[in-house]
């Protein structure tokens, strides 16, 4: 087998690295997409000082799980107000760059209605207009920063849109650890969470390669050292940049081999019970591990380098992982029955992200 690994993304990593957009976005007009506590942290004032007049404009209103209703009056407002920057800068979570990547997509009419119609037809499009994103996660664990897909939510319809255009990929990440240092603890967690769920997504994939492999041992290993001491040591300098790194390597594994099983019942979970993403696509990973073993022999050999070769003892240490973070690893801990467990399970094998599972074609 020949392995191709592609990613684009100009990615720079370590403390204080976001110092470096003033030298990259010289001479342009730059829009700013941000979470409402970014001001009180200081962290818009920061973001002016360090760009001064080529700010032009600033979107500070992202909620988590960006939505169909929130987006739609951001976009337009957007295309109106801001259609002259050349440049949009995410510093956030996963929320506020896949609001940046929605909003870099523009339509012929600036309508998102438009986009969203496009999207629906699950084909890929080239946009007839589209800005230059960079990328500037605040917390260790999106790997959007690295990757072009973003989720858009449609809560009254119960449906969501999965965005992922060439342009989408952002032109440059910034992992600035020290971005990380003010994180809650709880979110500290589910982050960290979601960046496990991604390198062992990559792990039990029909596109796992040797390259990706690489990537997502590394980054298994780190945060299930790392995350729980620095969940008790939320100021350590050193840990929150071993998360970031890790969340990093996560990010760039399933940007070859896209999510799995995982995600692909995450979504479900989130849509219809309002779990964090985090939690949504991790509280599965040791039944996901369970139904991966046994499939492929290569994906078996990489499964054991990270856990050993005993799959009840491999279940046992995740689920006490998982655990010990107090995350609840069981469908009738979040109000799910068997049967609907089940049917959520057959249901997510056949999603786009189900596919992607090893397990899939024996279901």
């Amino acid at each position: 087998m020949i392995a191709r690994f592609h990613n684009p993304v100009d990615t720079r990593f370590g403390w204080g690295s976001l110092l470096q957009l003033a030298d990259m976005t010289e001479n342009q007009k730059v829009a700013l997409v941000t979470f409402p506590e970014a001001r009180g942290l200081g962290l818009v004032d920061r973001l002016q000082d360090l760009l001064g007049d080529r700010l032009v404009y600033v979107i500070e209103e992202v909620q988590p799980n960006p939505d169909v209703a929130q987006l739609r009056v951001t976009y337009e407002r957007f295309w109106q107000e801001a259609g002259e920057c050349d440049v949009v800068i995410a510093v956030g979570g996963g929320s506020a760059i896949d609001t940046a990547k929605a909003l870099i997509v523009g339509t012929e009419s600036g309508r998102f209605d438009e986009l969203l119609a496009l999207l629906a037809t699950g084909k890929p499009f080239v946009p007839p207009r589209s800005k230059l994103l960079i990328a500037a996660p605040t917390t260790a664990g999106t790997g959007s920063e690295v990757t072009p897909w973003a989720t858009i939510w449609d809560s009254a319809s119960q449906k969501k849109y999965s965005l992922h255009l060439e342009c989408t990929w952002p032109k440059v990440a910034i992992i600035d650890p020290q971005l990380m240092l003010t994180v809650p603890g709880t979110v500290t967690v589910s982050t960290g969470l979601d960046a496990l769920s991604h390198a062992l997504e990559s792990v039990w994939n029909i596109n796992a390669n040797p390259v990706s492999d690489t990537f997502a041992i590394s980054a298994i290993a780190d945060i299930l050292e790392c995350l729980p001491l620095l969940r008790r040591d939320l100021s350590n300098r050193e840990l929150r940049s071993r998360m970031a790194l890790a969340a990093l390597k996560a990010g760039l594994a399933f940007s070859n081999t896209k999510t799995a099983l995982a995600h692909s019942i995450s979504y479900e979970m989130t849509l219809r019970y309002g779990l964090p993403h985090g939690i949504a696509c991790s509280f599965t990973l040791p039944l996901v591990l369970g139904l991966a073993w046994g499939h492929d022999e290569a994906r078996d050999r990489t499964l054991q380098r990270i856990f050993g070769n005993d799959l009840q003892k491999a279940q046992g240490q995740l689920r006490e992982f998982l655990h010990s973070l107090e995350v609840k690893t069981e469908f009738s801990d979040y109000g799910v029955t068997a049967s609907q467990a089940e049917e959520m399970i057959s249901y997510a094998m056949q999603g786009a992200r189900g596919k992607n599972f090893i397990g899939s074609q024996a279901a």
